[in-house]
């Protein structure tokens, strides 16, 4: 006697493919914002009280399932309050990357050849003068921040320094960290091919993982890039060492030439 088995595979539709690949890319952000910091383990934390409630109520253990279901209620509220930060930058990140896209795709066909040329060589232009002032600076062991945003607004920042909005130049960057102008302390920002502001103010990381060795000046960039989209160059003080921070993490002791590749590719137009 023959046994036949029907085993019925659910159908796998094209949207089921996507859906996974969305969850996966959102997952991936969330990861790359929250890696390194304290926050990730709470984050966990949370999903693991999320998961342990919809096992016991597949178990139908009520009493269990009614006791993690009253913490699952509040996660979201609980999850906003903890990640404000990270989801702030989480939103910045997904809607600059869709209007740069936008952007790119537009200027494909309405830009014309000339006017590419022309950015182009006002790109490189500051590029120049950028990584000019920082390599003095980083010479004659002058401490500064450089905060580049590109085209995000950093009005929380800017408003705490001095309004300039002025034509970049490596001897406006260079007097403006000078040790006797009353601008020195604090960080300038780059918005918009302007010298935006200077002597602002920037938020210090409470990463635990930073070098022991990290500065007020270190901490300060990695704290901004940790809540926002940008990208902070700093030199120490000490040494002149130039260093580097994107996305809340800290790269030291950049050479000129990783300084060129640094620039290139995180200075927008």
């Amino acid at each position: 006697m023959l046994l036949y088995l029907d085993i019925s595979l659910p159908s796998l539709r094209l949207w089921d493919v996507v859906d996974v690949l969305i969850v996966g890319y959102l997952f991936y952000l969330i990861y790359q914002l929250l890696k390194g910091k304290i926050a990730f383990n709470i984050f966990i934390g949370v999903l693991a009280i999320f998961g342990i409630w919809k096992l016991t109520q597949f178990l139908d253990m009520k009493l269990t399932s009614s006791l993690f279901g009253q913490f699952a209620s509040v996660g979201i509220i609980m999850l906003l309050i903890v990640f404000q930060p990270e989801i702030r930058k989480f939103l910045l990140v997904l809607g600059n990357t869709t209007l740069r896209q936008r952007y790119n795709f537009l200027d494909r066909w309405f830009s014309d050849a000339n006017q590419n040329e022309t950015d182009s060589n006002e790109k490189l232009q500051i590029i120049r003068s950028i990584k000019t002032a920082i390599l003095n600076l980083s010479k004659d062991r002058t401490g500064a921040l450089i905060v580049i945003s590109n085209n995000i607004p950093l009005d929380t920042i800017g408003n705490t320094g001095v309004t300039l909005d002025s034509i970049i130049s490596h001897q406006l960057i260079e007097s403006v960290f000078n040790k006797n102008s009353p601008l020195h302390d604090g960080a300038i920002i780059i918005e918009n091919n302007k010298l935006k502001a200077a002597s602002c103010v920037l938020p210090l990381s409470n990463n635990e993982n930073l070098p022991s060795k990290s500065g007020l000046r270190h901490r300060a960039a990695v704290g901004t890039t940790e809540q926002n989209d940008v990208v902070v160059f700093i030199i120490s003080e000490e040494n002149g060492h130039i260093s580097f921070s994107k996305n809340g993490s800290l790269k030291q002791d950049i050479s000129e030439n990783e300084l060129s590749e640094l620039l290139l590719e995180n200075f927008e137009i």
